[in-house]
């Protein structure tokens, strides 16, 4: 394959590799240090006694590539900060230790707290590390704190909640992979802010989006309008209203809402028209590059540093670098070089949605747009600009759809006919938004401008809703496990391949991919064959589970608009693989192969049972002696589910600990499954 004849190629490959090693084996700290010394060693050594013969010696290669494994494993190592003596994973605390900390990001808020991570400085005065995501109870009366500013208390530090239902989305190893292990909950009055003065770049950044912000408020934008502001020019998507998010995920747009390659390649467009006059002076092709790329770091700082942003603004960098020096660019070679400095520094972006989303991506772009466009090329403008964005837009989805389908499990059928609109609105928004940002920071922005770009991104609001609508056309609960991905890649792959050089090599290469996908498939259609009785955990609701092979008998108490919202369903109908799904009303007595569960609700009537359960459901706060149930009915297990009240449990526990008897509340252990 010729693609991996360029080294970079190779030596990203193998960096990848060593941060997988890492993250996936935890290999010792310390002998991957004295592993690296020792080939750095040996490959010195092989580079003095080979010297002119170098390049025609495999051993000297092998030795560079286990190097770059090694850095890789070093880089991600380096970086783990629970591995550090003074990281509060480490240390043993006092009931509320004294806390100061200081804030680095602000997160999107829940229902009833505003959510930070913060980079803790001290712990009982002493030095301490880590990172923590803090909950802040929301008050009308207080605002957001400040992003660099130092805060004290004293609390306790809080496991974040594990997953409650069977497949459901795991954001404890989502915090994880932000170095994130625990948690703190906090109210306004228990907690002292000792200063709010910006000392980061990015507590500068978040000082000019608050800046801009302000300036937009003065000037009129509404907050539909606002919030898409923050998304598209200021990466910040925090205060989207959830209706709209969900339009943009539907209508197959989310993309746009996302600052990534798209957003910095449009600026970097602008940027170039700009400032074309530069180059007329005597260094003009130096100071021209130096600017566009110094704001192209400048954007990419207050939108957050991302990692799609970061990618982006790596690789424009390095591409526009290229062009000033008229040197010619291989966008595989400018992706690996960016994927390889970024990857050294953020060794756990690998491992980000966003991150893969990108690249592969504008992987899809290079190598599948150009044969889509030799499809048909239209002579005249206005049809060559609608074919150009709609075969970029479907190579693109091609070269996230696998990846897609594993992480969200839907694809929308209409992503091509949104895209063809949604785009050239984005160059228009864009461009009229850097004006409107510049006019915002020197406090002044015409009644007309308002008006205008207010009118353009209301009418692209209107358009992806309206898109959004065609439910038909939007594909859910897909399941979809990583060999497939990994299967439907290679037929990509191979299918490009066959295309360039028609050989019967990547033939039998894409044919065995396609045997193996359907193979998944029987794979996965045999595993399927059994059966299961779930309890699951819902707030306020009971909800109790039948699957038997690929179907899924479901008894629950939710009206209609909670059952279509819920995503407990959603998640097991998918992890399991479940071909239909049957609703029903709840029962008093549930048989499950040999094995009888009573389910005691709020009436508290038992004692005409006649049998001896297995398990018993208490249900919406029944008001029982459970002292008196354990010893009439002599159940093997107590169940308790989230409908019942929190100071009911605790009875209940006590109960079940002096009777020796197993008690399980699906809001602390999650769903009761027996299988």
């Amino acid at each position: 394959m010729k693609l991996l004849n360029f080294t970079i190629i190779k030596l990203t490959v193998c960096l990848i590799l060593g941060i997988c090693i890492a993250h996936y084996f935890k290999p010792n700290f310390s002998m991957a240090i004295y592993l690296s010394l020792g080939l750095m060693v040996l490959l010195f050594i092989y580079y003095l006694s080979l010297k002119q013969k170098i390049s025609r010696s495999p051993y000297f290669a092998i030795l560079v590539y286990c190097c770059m494994v090694s850095l890789g494993i070093n880089a991600y190592n380096i970086q783990n900060e629970k591995l550090q003596p003074q990281h509060y994973t480490n240390l043993k605390f006092e009931e509320y230790p004294s806390l100061k900390f200081k804030i680095k990001e602000r997160l999107k808020p829940d229902l009833y707290n505003d959510k930070y991570i913060v980079s803790l400085i001290s712990a009982n005065e002493s030095k301490a590390l880590g990172q923590l995501l803090i909950n802040v109870k929301r008050d009308s009366l207080s605002g957001t704190l400040p992003v660099d500013a130092i805060i004290y208390t004293k609390s306790d530090f809080k496991d974040i909640q594990k997953p409650l239902n069977p497949h459901q989305f795991d954001y404890s190893k989502y915090l994880e992979l932000r170095q994130v292990y625990s948690q703190i909950y906090l109210q306004h009055n228990q907690f002292l802010i000792l200063s709010n003065q910006s000392t980061t770049i990015y507590g500068y950044a978040d000082q000019l989006r608050s800046t801009i912000n302000s300036g937009l408020i003065k000037s009129g934008f509404e907050d539909d309008v606002l919030s898409i502001i923050n998304a598209l020019l200021l990466g910040q998507r925090q205060t989207i209203d959830k209706s709209i998010y969900n339009n943009y995920v539907n209508s197959g747009t989310i993309h746009i809402l996302a600052v990534s390659g798209l957003h910095v390649g449009i600026i970097l467009l602008i940027l170039n028209f700009i400032f074309k006059p530069l180059l007329l002076l005597k260094h003009g092709r130096i100071i021209r590059p130096l600017i566009i790329v110094t704001l192209l770091w400048l954007f990419a700082i207050v939108a957050g540093l991302s990692p799609s942003v970061t990618r982006a603004a790596a690789m424009f960098s390095i591409i526009s670098i290229a062009m000033h020096l008229k040197r010619p660019t291989n966008i595989y070679n400018t992706l690996a070089i960016s994927a390889f400095f970024i990857l050294i520094i953020r060794p756990t972006f690998l491992f980000e949605v966003g991150f893969q989303m990108s690249y592969l991506a504008v992987l899809g772009i290079v190598s599948i747009q150009p044969i889509l466009y030799k499809l048909w090329q239209p002579k005249y403008w206005i049809f060559d600009m609608p074919w150009q964005i709609l075969t970029v837009t479907i190579a693109a989805q091609i070269g996230v759809l696998p990846i897609s389908l594993f992480y969200f499990h839907q694809f929308p059928g209409l992503f091509f006919i949104s895209n063809l609109v949604v785009i050239p609105f984005l160059e228009a928004i864009l461009g009229l938004g850097l004006l409107v940002i510049v006019m915002a920071l020197i406090g002044y922005i015409p009644k007309p401008i308002v008006q205008i770009y207010s009118f353009i991104i209301q009418l692209l609001n209107k358009f992806v809703a309206w898109v959004a609508q065609f439910e038909a056309f939007l594909f859910r609960d897909i399941p979809f496990t990583i060999i497939q991905v990994l299967c439907t890649y290679i037929i990509i792959v191979s299918t490009v391949q066959i295309y360039k050089f028609k050989t019967f090599k990547w033939v039998a290469i894409c044919l065995i991919s396609i045997i193996c996908l359907q193979g998944t498939y029987i794979y996965n259609k045999f595993q399927n064959q059994d059966e299961a009785f779930i309890v699951f955990n819902k707030s306020r609701f009971s909800m109790i589970g039948h699957k038997e092979n690929d179907k899924l008998e479901v008894h629950h108490n939710l009206d209609d608009s909670k059952l279509r919202n819920d995503n407990v369903i959603k998640n097991y109908k998918v992890g399991e693989f479940i071909d239909s799904v049957t609703l029903s009303n709840l029962q008093d007595v549930y048989q499950f192969k040999n094995k009888t569960l009573l389910v005691i609700d709020s009436l508290g009537i038992y004692k005409n049972v006649s049998f001896q359960p297995n398990f018993v459901l208490l249900r919406n706060s029944p008001k029982v002696n459970l002292n008196r149930v354990i010893d009439s009915l002599k159940p093997q297990h107590i169940i308790a589910d989230a409908s019942n009240y929190k100071s009911y449990i605790k009875r209940w526990q006590a109960t079940c600990r002096h009777k020796k008897i197993p008690f399980h509340y699906t809001n602390e252990k999650g769903a009761f499954i027996v299988e």
